[in-house]
């Protein structure tokens, strides 16, 4: 038995989040979509996109200051992922 349960005292577990910027595919899928629309359309969507994923890791317990920097890094990587796509149409001509 551990000394913390002897004692009484239990530890809070931590949930570890796997970052969205690493998950690809939503980073494709959202550069893809805000590259094809264009105006409030764009706006919309993107806010939408951040809101409802931030809303998501809130509901599962992560921390505001964390879900923010979590939406911060995703943004950052579908704006990477917009500069392939566009290096990617320059390159095929």
């Amino acid at each position: 038995m551990s000394s913390q349960a002897m004692t009484g005292q239990t530890t809070t577990p931590t949930i570890a989040f796997f970052p969205l910027a690493n998950r690809r595919d939503l980073v494709r899928r959202s550069a893809v979509e805000l590259d094809r629309l264009n105006g409030y359309a764009a706006t919309e969507f993107w806010k939408t996109t951040c809101r409802g994923l931030g809303n998501e890791l809130l509901a599962l317990g992560c921390p505001e200051d964390e879900m923010r920097a979590e939406i911060m890094d995703f943004q950052a990587a579908v704006q990477v992922e917009l500069m392939w796509l566009h290096r990617e149409e320059a390159a095929q001509g």
